[in-house]
C-alpha cells in the first residue's frame, strides 16, 4: 500500500458501526482498512467516492485488475463477492453487455405495473398481523420486512413458493461477515445448489418470468448471451440484491420513525410524504454500509497527497459517506425527513447504480404508508439501544424489530 499507516480493522459484527464510520472520516478522504484479513482503501469522502465510482481507472473485475485475487479467493470468507461472474464484478464492455440483458426487467413500465401487487401483498401481511392478540409483541423484520421483498422478487424472477425459504437462508449467509471461510464456502455451495434447482425447474417448465427469459437467452444466443456461470451468478445477484437490501431499508425506516415521533408527525400531517421518509432512511441508515470491492487500474493520486497504487483494492464506504459533514453539514447525524437535500449513495453511483432502486423505493414507501395507517399506535417493544445489529460489516439492519402494534384500524 502507498500509505504507511496501520490499517483500521473493520468490525465484522456491526456493533461498532457508527463509531467506525466517524473514525474513517477522521482519517481523511481515504484510509487503509483490514476487511477480514484483506487490506483495502476505504473511501468515505462523498466527492472522492463519486469520482472513483465513475472513473475508468477503477474496475470491479478482480480477475483482471487485482493481483491478489487468486490467493485471496482461496481463503477469504467474502470470496463470493469477488468471484461471481455477473454485472456486479464486470468492467467495461462486459458490464454493459450483462447490464443490458437484465435492464428490461426493471423498466419504468414494468416497475409501475407492480404497484397494485405490492399493495395487495402488504395488505395481506397487515391483515394477518391485525388478527393477532392485542398487546402481543411482533417482530416486524420477520413478519413484514422479509416477506414483502421476497414475494416481490420471487414473483418477478419466477422462484416457486416452495424454494423461497431456501434462498432466504443462504442469501442471509452471503451478507454475514461473522462466518468462517469454511462456513462461507458451505453456504456458497448450498446457494449454488438452490440456484441450479431453480434453473433446472425453469428449463423444464418455463414461465413468464425473468429467470425463464434469461435461460432462453442463454440457451439460444450463442454469441451475445450469457455463459452458464454468468446465468447462475446473474440470478444470484438479482435474487439476493432484490430482497436483502430492501429488508434492511424497511427495518431501518420503521425503527427510525418509531424513535423519532416528531418525524412521524410530519408525515401524518402531510408536511412531508412517505418518499421523503424513504430517502432520508437511505441516507441515514443505508442498507449496505461497505461494499466490496473495486480495484485501481492505474495509480490514483488523492487530493491529500496519498496514492492508491495500481492493483490495490478499494472499499466503497457508503454509510460513512452518507453522513459526511462536507455533504450534509452539522445535521448529518440527525434523522430529518424534511431536510431539503437528501442526496445519498445508498444505491451506488455511476454505471453500477442499482437497477432495482425504483422497485425498492416503491416497496418501502408502500410498506410504511400502509403499516402506519393501519396501526397508528405502533411502538417499539424495547428501547432502541437493545436492538442488535446483524452480524455484518456489509448489511445494515437489525436481528429483530420487536414492536407492539396497538389498536388497528379497519
Amino acid at each position: 500500500m502507498s500509505s504507511t499507516t496501520t490499517p483500521i480493522t473493520l468490525d465484522p459484527t456491526g456493533f461498532r458501526a457508527h463509531d467506525e464510520h466517524r473514525e474513517l472520516r477522521k482519517h481523511g478522504s481515504a484510509v487503509r482498512v483490514d476487511i477480514l484479513g484483506v487490506t483495502a482503501w476505504s473511501v468515505s469522502d462523498p466527492a472522492l467516492l463519486k469520482e472513483l465510482l465513475t472513473s475508468a481507472n477503477v474496475s470491479k473485475d478482480a480477475r483482471a485488475h487485482w493481483p491478489e485475487f487468486q490467493e485471496t479467493v482461496q481463503r477469504w470468507p467474502l470470496a463470493l463477492w469477488i468471484a461471481v461472474e455477473n454485472m456486479f464484478t464486470a468492467f467495461g464492455a462486459d458490464h454493459r453487455r450483462l447490464r443490458r440483458m437484465v435492464a428490461p426487467a426493471f423498466s419504468h413500465r414494468r416497475i409501475t405495473a407492480l404497484q397494485q401487487n405490492i399493495d395487495t401483498i402488504v395488505t395481506g401481511i397487515l391483515d394477518d398481523l391485525a388478527a393477532l392478540a392485542p398487546g402481543e409483541t411482533v417482530d416486524l423484520r420477520e413478519r413484514l420486512a422479509y416477506p414483502l421483498p421476497i414475494a416481490v422478487i420471487g414473483d418477478l424472477m419466477g422462484v416457486p413458493a416452495g424454494q423461497r425459504d431456501a434462498f432466504r437462508q443462504v442469501v442471509d449467509g452471503v451478507f454475514d461477515t461473522t462466518l468462517t471461510a469454511e462456513q462461507s464456502e458451505a453456504n456458497t455451495a448450498a446457494l449454488y445448489g438452490a440456484l441450479q434447482k431453480l434453473i433446472d425447474s425453469k428449463r423444464a417448465e418455463p414461465g413468464d418470468d425473468m429467470t425463464s427469459l434469461l435461460i432462453t437467452s442463454r440457451d439460444t444466443d450463442e454469441e451475445g448471451g450469457l455463459s452458464e456461470d454468468e446465468l447462475r451468478d446473474t440470478l444470484l445477484l438479482m435474487i439476493s440484491a432484490g430482497y436483502e437490501t430492501t429488508v434492511n431499508v424497511i427495518d431501518q425506516a420503521i425503527t427510525q420513525l418509531l424513535t423519532h415521533p416528531d418525524q412521524l408527525t410530519l408525515l401524518r400531517t402531510g408536511k412531508v410524504d412517505w418518499n421523503d421518509a424513504v430517502e432520508e432512511t437511505l441516507r441515514f441508515e443505508p442498507a449496505v454500509r461497505h461494499l466490496p470491492l473495486r480495484y485501481a487500474v492505474t495509480d490514483i493520486e488523492l487530493p491529500d497527497g496519498q496514492t492508491i497504487a495500481r492493483g490495490e483494492a478499494i472499499l466503497a464506504s457508503y454509510a460513512a459517506a452518507n453522513r459526511h459533514p462536507d455533504w450534509h453539514g452539522d445535521s448529518a447525524d440527525a434523522f430529518d425527513i424534511s431536510r431539503p437535500l437528501k442526496e445519498h449513495l445508498a444505491f451506488g453511483h455511476g454505471v453500477h447504480f442499482c437497477l432495482g432502486a425504483p422497485l425498492a423505493r416503491m416497496e418501502v414507501a408502500t410498506a410504511l404508508r400502509l403499516l402506519f395507517d393501519r396501526f397508528p399506535d405502533l411502538e417499539l417493544a424495547v428501547p432502541i439501544e437493545e436492538l442488535r445489529p446483524l452480524g455484518s460489516l456489509i448489511s445494515n439492519g437489525h436481528q429483530t424489530v420487536p414492536v407492539r402494534l396497538g389498536r388497528g384500524t379497519a
